[in-house]
């Protein structure tokens, strides 16, 4: 099958409004495909970072990466992905995960795939404009019940995030990509297509046509060593939630349990620390201009569609972004991918 492949990043919703567009227009400007906003736990709400987004660009894909069926209703996330859709004149696409740190909310999310069944049940319904309702476990919409607002495109393109067999299975048949958080390695795109397949061919999908997305923590600078000390501090808390999902690495719980000692304390830095060398590349892409090139090639050759390097990109975000797409992408697109 014949791959297309895309260069992306990540913001976490945590810059100065004002920041986004400037950040925006650098991106289209490097030839960026895609622009992701992060909808985790007390960050800003994605939809307004993307919105901002809208406004400077006219061809960067801007998609919420992503909304949880936890902290918003189903038909406030369709409103607002419709919002973002006309502003940016099609670009749009909704991203849904289970969520992380929730547990702080004193959210129950075991029952994360039903959750996210009926978020997407309803925003579709919705979206649709026809009245036709949604009846559901944990969400459902009324048989009649239509937006007031104009509608640009009554289906959007759905990516789910996820580490899980069961909920890959599930993105296999609804979604088109298939986003797998805060990871750097390589080896977990074929078991992602793996797990997906099921889903694909009881839908009569083509096995391996959900696209699969990496997407980490990026840190990228002239000088390494800086960078990987960066590094190790912002990918701390997300490594700490997902490192034991990665089922191609083993990683000693005492490490986890000493990492999440110091999380509690925010102490991030001290925490970063302990991650150990040949951890810190499966949970960030970061270094040299070289070496980040060479992580997201491994992940290209694994058969991911698309690398997103994520906030905070470098030691500053606009010298980050500008690294990645004068010195990384270069790189990248001279070995055939970003087409």
């Amino acid at each position: 099958m014949e791959r297309e492949t895309e260069f992306g990043v990540g913001f976490g919703g945590t810059l100065p409004p004002g920041d986004y567009r400037e950040l925006a227009c650098s991106l289209e400007a490097h030839g960026f495909h895609v622009a992701t906003a992060f909808g985790d736990l007390m960050m800003q709400p994605p939809a307004m970072v993307l919105a901002t987004m809208a406004t400077a660009t006219s061809r960067l894909r801007l998609g919420v990466g992503c909304f949880t069926p936890w902290t918003l209703h189903p038909v406030e996330i369709a409103g607002q992905m419709a919002y973002l859709d006309q502003l940016s004149d099609g670009r749009a696409f909704l991203g849904i995960v289970r969520g992380a740190w929730l547990d702080q909310l004193g959210i129950d999310t075991t029952r994360a795939l039903t959750a996210i069944e009926d978020t997407l049940g309803v925003v579709e319904a919705v979206l649709a404009g026809t009245g036709r309702g949604y009846d559901g476990t944990t969400y459902s919409v009324g048989t009649g019940t239509r937006p007031y607002y104009p509608v640009l495109r009554t289906a959007l393109p759905i990516m789910i995030g996820t580490w899980s067999p069961k909920l890959a299975a599930f993105a296999g048949r609804r979604a088109d990509e298939i986003q797998v958080g805060g990871c750097a390695n390589a080896a977990m795109v074929p078991l992602i297509r793996g797990w997906a397949e099921p889903g694909e061919t009881a839908v009569g999908k083509e096995p391996g046509s959900t696209r699969i997305v990496l997407t980490a923590v990026t840190v990228v600078d002239e000088d390494g060593d800086a960078a990987r000390r960066r590094a190790r501090t912002e990918a701390a808390l997300p490594m700490h939630a997902i490192a034991a999902l990665d089922r191609t690495v083993s990683i000693d719980p005492d490490l986890l349990a000493r990492m999440g000692t110091l999380l509690r304390e925010h102490r991030y830095e001290d925490a970063g620390r302990l991650i150990p060398d040949e951890l810190l590349t499966h949970f960030s892409f970061c270094g040299t201009p070289g070496e980040v090139a060479e992580q997201a090639a491994a992940a290209y050759d694994a058969g991911a569609s698309r690398v997103e390097f994520d906030t905070p990109f470098g030691l500053t975000e606009a010298a980050g972004i500008g690294l990645l797409g004068s010195k990384v992408l270069p790189i990248l697109r001279s070995l055939g991918y970003g087409s």
